[in-house]
């Protein structure tokens, strides 16, 4: 053995103990000495030096009346003080009367004489010199300050502060604001002064780094480490340093978590449960929950399974390997901190070089391949991809295209959206398109694009949320995004159907102005390209698949409402004075609830017409539909899409995506209601919803700049003139100008005409609007063009 080994082995002969009782040690309860930067040698440190205490257990604050030692917590942490008179304390920053709830007696608030010093946060039975200290909780940097809150006043009357140390916290009182903003001020300092503290796997974890390629000294380290290697016992403290408190005053309060510190002891407790668990996802699934809600969390689970892949007794048994599934899932969900990671990955290495070809390379392996891919998810892995994750499968994602069409594509926790557009267009041979795609999530009344970043495993997962609040069955689609050249389509080719179909689906939700005769055409030559030729026998789609159904109810609706004859005695009745009509008196209640009785009925009788009325319509528009189909005999099916898009395209906003607008403010100032805003491949327009002609355009060589003005409001900056539309779909259309000018520029850098004009003056590019007096930009940017 090497000089050096042979004096690090000597100098660790005793090693650590941390966990005492999981090593025939009996303890009351477990504690740790935290030891600071600044106390650590000039000359370095060895491994040897890092040392643990096992303290004997006097809290750090008492309720008591006595106390006969000083914690030993401060023992170990600052300098030890003396049993002097409270005068002869030395640096002492504020003092003074506060009242302290007690637990555990009838008297819920108690007054003492508390004394903040540079070290600690002390509390007497009085202020006179020899006052007996009743307690003692240590400051370092893990302590918290709870500062005053106006809903503690309003329930107590006293503005309280809260002071959480290692193992206790002092909940004090005081009923003026000033004096308690003061005392957490002064207590805040203090321990924003103090140096970071590490906790001894820290230590380790940085012994690690400094000799890992010694694998002797490395053998020693975990041999005499045992808070390295696998344990069967329960774990009393967190592995990396957290700051003592609860999270009653965070976002995550409502889930139920304890403080950051309880919660990384359970996490131990539920890794244990997992080797005997008859159905480990859904403990897999709480603790990858709790790491997504907890993010300080997500080192301390990963230390505690390369901990527990440490030094198993029985390594290749289905109970060990449940950590390493466990592993595998996190691996593919979080990534750990730098330093974290760099453990993580020696870890790996060495479980592959002393286990080859086993089960746990196969899993280190996939793990340090996935390390490479992975991004922070937005969404806990669902029960289908954690199978797949624990088996190191892929998963099998459906694609549907516009239509009745659909694909399967294996996709890992990695896979984003853009993979899957570009392995779809290469399937599809669409690479070669000008125009470009994208996916959707969709269901039977709403659709939204998906940024090409998103993770798919995010999107599917969502999915199940989306379904349990809406009802409705979600689909991801692969849709054309933005119509560049409608002309350069084959007509045989696949993407002209899907063309045809996104034209249809525009049509049934009402967003082609065009008259009922042209409406009635389309759904014709509809038919004509589902069924073929006419026939009685032939299956027929629904009316709701062929004629946009909103425009037939708003038409019925109109005819009711029409203002119609009333029968003489409810004439007569109009023009009677209200006391006549409705006299009070012992009958009045028993002619209120008669009049409520018929308001119910004659809704009723309402809703009744309404429905015969509609269904009287929808008779007479469908039978005028299948004259017209009758009329398409001999049409092929390419004849009939053909002709569907001829008359789609007379209309001139077509090729664009529409977006309501709830109102519309020109730099004028004339303002108008329910409009839709129509981005298209050379220009932005607007319309009145249901009229063909626009409003105004602007072509995209006019549009200075363009972006959030605020939360829901819409800026263009076309020459002099301000444009601000109010909608809910800010982030959509960004997206598609981004993507049709990233398009354009694309374009002109291949030499190619892209039919647009870019004035001289303007910069094709994305940056931020430069300062001006309209409102700050939120979250998405503006940008100049």
């Amino acid at each position: 053995m090497p000089l050096p080994g042979v004096c690090w082995f000597l100098c660790c002969r005793q090693g650590f103990s941390l966990l005492g009782r999981d090593y025939g040690e009996k303890e009351e309860e477990e504690s740790f000495e935290l030891r600071n930067k600044e106390d650590l040698t000039p000359n370095g440190r060895s491994p040897a030096e890092v040392t643990v205490s096992q303290p004997t257990h006097t809290a750090n604050g008492t309720n008591g009346h006595t106390v006969s030692e000083v914690s030993e917590e401060m023992k170990s942490l600052i300098i030890e003080k003396n049993k002097m008179g409270l005068e002869e304390e030395p640096e002492l920053l504020v003092k003074g009367w506060l009242l302290r709830e007690v637990r555990g007696t009838w008297i819920k608030q108690r007054r003492y004489w508390f004394v903040l010093s540079q070290d600690s946060l002390d509390y007497y039975s009085g202020p006179e010199k020899g006052a007996r200290r009743l307690g003692t909780l240590v400051l370092t940097n893990l302590c918290s300050v709870i500062w005053p809150d106006k809903q503690t006043y309003k329930e107590t009357g006293f503005w309280s502060i809260t002071v959480y140390g290692r193992k206790h916290c002092y909940r004090l009182y005081t009923k003026h604001f000033n004096e308690a903003v003061h005392w957490a001020c002064a207590i805040q300092k203090i321990i924003d002064t103090k140096a970071p503290v590490e906790t001894p796997t820290q230590l380790l974890i940085r012994d690690i780094e400094e000799n890992k390629f010694n694998p002797e000294v490395m053998e020693n380290i975990y041999q005499h480490n045992p808070i390295l290697r696998y344990t069967q016992g329960p774990l009393y403290a967190p592995l990396l340093p957290f700051p003592y408190g609860s999270l009653e005053h965070t976002y995550h309060s409502g889930k139920g978590y304890g403080s950051v510190r309880e919660e990384a002891v359970k996490l131990f407790n539920c890794l244990q449960q997992l080797e005997s668990a008859r159905e480990p996802i859904p403990i897999i699934q709480g603790v990858l929950q709790t790491c997504l809600d907890l993010r300080p969390l997500r080192d301390e689970v990963y230390c505690q399974l390369v901990k527990q892949t440490s030094y198993t007794p029985a390594p290749y048994t289905a109970a060990h390997l449940r950590y390493w599934q466990l592993l595998t899932c996190m691996s593919c969900t979080f990534l750990p901190g730098p330093t974290v990671l760099k453990y993580l990955r020696f870890h790996l290495k060495r479980i592959q070089s002393q286990s080859p070809e086993s089960e746990m390379d196969n899993y280190a392996s996939f793990i340090s391949e996935a390390l490479e891919k992975t991004k922070c998810r937005e969404c806990v892995p669902s029960w289908e991809e954690i199978q797949m994750l624990m088996s190191r499968q892929e998963m099998l994602c459906t694609v549907h295209y516009p239509g009745p069409g659909s694909c399967q594509l294996y996709i890992s926790s990695h896979t984003t959206a853009n993979e899957v557009v570009r392995r779809i267009q290469e399937k599809l041979g669409l690479q070669e398109s000008k125009n470009t795609f994208s996916l959707y999530e969709q269901n039977a009344l709403w659709e939204q694009p998906v940024t090409g970043s998103s993770l798919i495993a995010d999107v599917l997962t969502s999915f199940s949320t989306k379904e349990s609040e809406t009802k409705s069955q979600w689909k991801l689609c692969f849709k054309l995004y933005c119509l560049l050249d409608a002309d350069s389509i084959s007509v045989d080719s696949i993407e002209y159907l899907f063309l045809f179909e996104q034209c249809h689906e525009m049509v049934l939700r009402g967003q082609l102005p065009a008259c009922e005769e042209d409406l009635q055409a389309l759904a014709a030559l509809r038919l004509q390209c589902l069924v073929g030729d006419f026939s009685a026998h032939a299956p027929c789609p629904s009316l709701d698949e062929l004629f946009p159904s909103d425009m037939l109810e708003a038409r019925v609706i109109m005819s009711l409402s029409a203002p119609q004859a009333l029968p003489p005695c409810q004439v007569a009745a109009q023009g009677c004075p209200t006391t006549q009509r409705f006299p009070t008196g012992l009958l009045a209640g028993t002619l209120w609830s008669h009049m409520s009785t018929a308001a119910h009925k004659q809704k009723v009788e309402q809703d009744m017409r309404l429905r015969s009325r509609l269904k009287e319509e929808a008779a007479t528009v469908m039978g005028s539909i299948l004259e017209r189909w009758k009329g398409l005999n001999g049409y092929s099916r390419r004849d009939s899409m053909a002709a569907y898009l001829t008359i789609v395209r007379q209309w001139s906003g077509f090729g664009c995506t529409l977006y309501e607008v709830d109102f519309y403010i020109s730099s004028t100032g004339s303002f108008s209601q329910k409009l839709w805003l129509g981005v298209a491949a050379t220009s932005v327009s607007l319309y009145r919803q249901g009229e063909a002609e626009a409003l105004e355009s602007f072509p995209y060589g006019q549009i200075c700049s363009y972006g959030v003005s605020d939360s829901n409001t819409f800026k263009i900056t076309a020459g002099d003139r301000d444009l601000l539309f109010e909608t809910t779909k800010l982030t959509e259309i960004i997206q598609l100008m981004n993507a049709y000018f990233s398009a354009i520029r694309h374009q002109r850098g291949k030499g190619e005409d892209a039919d647009i004009t870019i004035a001289e003056s303007t910069e094709l590019g994305f940056h931020h609007l430069a300062p001006t007096p309209t409102p700050t930009l939120l979250e998405l940017p503006s940008h100049h063009v």
